[in-house]
């Protein structure tokens, strides 16, 4: 049968669905059909109704499956309550937003199932039993609905990689993709994360798991890894396919926390793959024998999530328990072995003063990563960090609703004046971090952010496009007189140190 995915993924990078390119390949391996519209302005304009709905009829599917994260969850609702009012195909939601709140996703009527969890096998078993015309109520990981009752199943065991074919990377226009991230293919060696911060989603799906199976965390197995001539061959794969490949991406949550399977992927790496690569690693879960290994092999950019400067904020809200000085010296490591380093922080979390948002700038000072990326604190529901807003009184839901990332605003409300200061930081960030990093340009940055801040809301709304373009340009000047600093570049929340800049 036919089996049409829908990817919405608007006002967002190019982005890439691993879930996705999964159930199509297991779909396909088992003699169905699959179709992707994969919903992103970046990689051409956006179907409206008339285009979505020729597609649908032109593709004749069986079967509609959405993929959506919360941030597009009401895009995606836009658009399956759009086909339900010409065509009554069963639709089916999956994704992280239906996997948290699949109580809240089933009550909507042009839903038809509710995808909980890792699917491979469950939206396979759901394909076969709407082909054969069997009921469809009873399939572990699958909500459904009956007579206008919901049925709620139990996830199943979590699927063993070993048993997924490969990737069906083709579903989606790759080379495209491949040429619009400049070269840069995102890949994962494993699933799961050991960590549970209170932000994340991974400490809720585990007690689902848990719960519902029956299982310890130890039977469970999270933490799955696929082997390491696994992902060569599919790194070798890749590049005969398609061209223009220029870095590999490993978006792994950890992909250092296991020092044995770092050094196995590290040797054969070096030997069988000529193009550079970017992983995420662990303030805990780094040293010189990581950054050596790392080094060796080609790794190009080793990506930390700090999150915050402030101890407080880390151990009481995200629950991150690594101190500063586990931060400056798990840099220290990289920058001795020449890694360029990225940070991710993010700001505007609940019960988050103005002195603890900056002391995040500050450590981002003292650091000197070689890039660094911020985001707004978004309350993912079900997670424990959405608890502590809602139990705040934080969250402002239309707003939150309303919101289709988390770079550009927050949905929290603290209070006029310090929205007022979240809001210039998000735009200014940069700045603040050459303040205190840098006494060549100490003094101008002080001058721009002692204006910046007293510039009132109403006024702000109005220029605050301006950061952009005047960043771009005091850079230029800063770079030509050889003055390091932090540059705006790629996109609006993203710092370069001119040093790295090649």
């Amino acid at each position: 049968m036919k089996v049409l995915l829908i990817y919405p993924n608007i006002n967002s990078q190019v982005g890439f669905n691993f879930g996705v390119v999964f159930i199509s390949a297991v779909l396909k391996k088992h003699g169905h059909e699959t179709k992707l519209i994969n919903l992103n302005e970046k990689l051409g304009n956006l179907p409206d109704d008339n285009e979505i709905k020729r597609i649908i009829e032109e593709y004749n599917p069986q079967l509609i499956g959405f993929s959506a994260v919360t941030t597009q969850y009401q895009y995606a609702l836009k658009i399956a309550k759009f086909i339900k009012s010409f065509c009554d195909i069963p639709i089916a939601c999956g994704g992280v937003h239906s996997t948290m709140v699949p109580e809240e996703v089933i009550e909507e009527e042009c839903f038809n199932y509710v995808c909980v969890g890792e699917c491979e096998e469950a939206v396979l078993e759901l394909a076969d039993k709407i082909e054969q015309g069997a009921d469809t109520t009873r399939i572990g990981n699958i909500w459904a609905k009956s007579n206008g009752k919901v049925i709620s199943n139990n996830v199943r065991a979590l699927p063993k990689l070993t048993d997924l074919p490969r990737k069906d990377y083709g579903i989606f226009d790759f080379q495209k993709m491949i040429d619009a991230e400049g070269g840069w293919v995102r890949m994962m060696t494993s699933r799961g994360c050991p960590f549970k911060c209170t932000y994340c989603f991974n400490h809720s799906i585990v007690e689902r798991y848990k719960d519902e199976t029956g299982s310890s965390t130890k039977d469970l197995n999270y933490i799955r890894r696929h082997s390491v001539d696994d992902i060569i061959d599919e790194i070798e794969y890749l590049l005969n396919k398609y061209n223009n490949i220029t870095t590999f991406i490993f978006d792994d949550d950890v992909f250092t926390s296991s020092k044995t399977y770092l050094k196995e992927f590290c040797e054969k790496y070096q030997k069988a793959v000529k193009v550079p690569f970017v992983a995420n690693a662990h303030i805990r879960a780094f040293d010189d024998e990581r950054a050596k290994m790392l080094k060796d092999a080609g790794c190009m950019i080793i990506k930390f999530g700090l999150e915050s400067g402030s101890e407080r904020i880390r151990k009481d809200i995200l629950k991150r328990p690594m101190t500063n000085e586990d931060i400056i010296r798990a840099f220290e490591s990289a920058h001795k072995f020449d890694l360029h380093t990225s940070a991710f922080v993010m700001f505007g979390l609940p019960h988050e003063t103005r002195e603890e948002i900056l002391e995040t700038v500050k450590l981002l000072a003292t650091i000197k990563p070689g890039r660094f990326r911020w985001s707004i604190f978004y309350p993912f529901p079900r997670t424990v960090a959405y608890e502590i807003s809602k139990k705040g009184n934080f969250i402002n839901f239309d707003k939150m609703n309303a919101l289709d990332n988390f770079t550009d605003d927050t949905c929290l409300d603290f209070g006029e004046e310090h929205n007022l200061f979240i809001a210039k930081l998000q735009r200014t960030i940069p700045w603040y971090v050459n303040m205190y990093c840098n006494d060549s340009s100490k003094e101008m940055y002080s001058i721009l952010i002692n204006m910046i801040e007293k510039i009132p809301s109403d006024v702000w709304e109005n220029i605050k496009d301006f950061t952009m373009p005047f960043d771009k340009e005091i850079s230029k000047q800063l770079k030509q007189a050889n003055v390091e600093n932090y540059a705006i570049k790629y996109n609006s929340f993203t710092a370069v140190n001119s040093k790295w800049d090649r």
